[in-house]
């Protein structure tokens, strides 16, 4: 009774917003597919209108602890639901080719971060969540991020901002920049999209409109599965973040003891991981013809309600994170962010490109 007297309206209000932002994101405008938009930015935006309208709301006593717990624990359970869309197998076997881009653009990513985290002066936290995002997967990314190196709901917001801006522009400017531009083969540009664009959606429209212009099938279903194996670099980065955090905590608080691993490990990307790992097996059995009728409807409709609910989750968090935003204060604060998002955009997509080159990847469409 307690938790659905303080947690459920606000909880509520948040599932409210979430699904008219995921009813928004089906639309279209013209050609224009508001799918690039996404669901979770429909709703920090929403969310954020309605704090300016109501700037009580999400701090009274009726809303504050479900808004609160939408912005916390649902972000969590969003990133562990996300694990089950995840065949470790299938990416370990047709994203193995991707890893070297892969791997060179997160790590260039977070270097210019870093960098330009002294060079602007930007909160570190936001710097840190901009590069994470840029360099993985997004708004997801961002998401199981943040819990890790405990940044505010303003700090969120913030870096959300920053990153769809980037994820319209590449959804818009990479199509015809790779197949008009830079002749880039469809392997190429299949991988350029999936390391390059930094959300699932935005990944998705990039490489659906490629199709159309190459006139070929496949390049949509490569460019997802890059992305995926991308997403799977969460899990090292909030270990590691966790552990720089325990170690700076310990160093700064005196008291050695009062501050463990154990305190702020992220245990939410275990349970992301262990999620993974059941879709993988699901996907050994149903190779081998081990419970047909349970492996079917596990393939085929649990992953992707699960998917769906990931998303839906992520609005609910993003609505949440938006009700306790300051929309005049981010707008104010935006600068330098953005130049930070867009020098991480510009070095990640050069470094793509010239991985694939150097690694024979990259090939023209002439």
């Amino acid at each position: 009774m307690d938790f659905i007297k303080k947690k459920v309206p606000g909880i509520a209000i948040c599932a409210v917003i979430a699904g008219v932002s995921t009813a928004l994101a089906q639309l279209s405008i013209g050609s224009f597919s508001l799918e690039v938009v996404g669901a979770p930015v429909f709703s920090i935006l929403i969310g954020m209108i309605v704090t300016l309208i109501l700037p009580k709301l999400a701090s009274g006593a009726v809303m504050n602890e479900g808004v609160t717990f939408s912005s916390k624990k649902i972000l969590q359970w969003a990133v562990i639901i996300l694990g089950f869309s995840l065949n470790l197998g299938t990416i370990a076997k047709v994203g193995a080719q991707s890893l070297p881009v892969i791997i060179s653009t997160i790590l260039v990513s977070l270097l210019v971060a870093m960098l330009l985290m002294k060079v602007l002066k930007i909160d570190k936290r936001v710097a840190c969540l901009i590069g994470v995002g840029s360099s993985i997967c997004g708004g997801s990314a961002i998401a199981a991020t943040a819990p890790v190196i405990d940044a505010d709901d303003e700090e969120v917001a913030q870096s959300i901002s920053v990153i769809f801006l980037f994820n319209v522009l590449a959804a818009l400017i990479f199509p015809t920049l790779g197949y008009n531009l830079l002749h880039l083969g469809s392997e190429g540009f299949a991988i350029f999209a999936g390391t390059a664009v930094n959300d699932t959606s935005s990944v998705t429209a990039a490489a659906s409109t490629a199709e159309g212009l190459y006139g070929v099938e496949g390049i949509l279903s490569s460019a997802v599965t890059v992305k995926l194996t991308r997403t799977l670099a969460i899990i090292p980065i909030t270990l590691v973040l966790a552990f720089i955090r325990t170690k700076r905590a310990k160093k700064n608080g005196g008291n050695g003891s009062s501050v463990s691993l154990k305190k702020i490990f992220p245990f939410f990307i275990i349970y992301f991981v262990i999620a993974s790992v059941i879709t993988t097996v699901v996907g050994v059995l149903a190779q081998k013809g081990v419970a047909p009728t349970f492996t079917a409807f596990y393939n085929d409709s649990f992953v992707h309600f699960a998917k769906w609910l990931a998303k839906f989750f992520i609005a609910m968090a993003m609505c949440a994170i938006g009700l306790n935003t300051n929309i005049v204060k981010l707008i104010k604060k935006g600068g330098k962010p953005i130049l930070l998002g867009f020098c991480c955009w510009c070095a990640i997509t050069a470094v793509s490109l010239g991985v694939q080159m150097l690694t024979g990847i990259y090939s023209t469409n002439l």
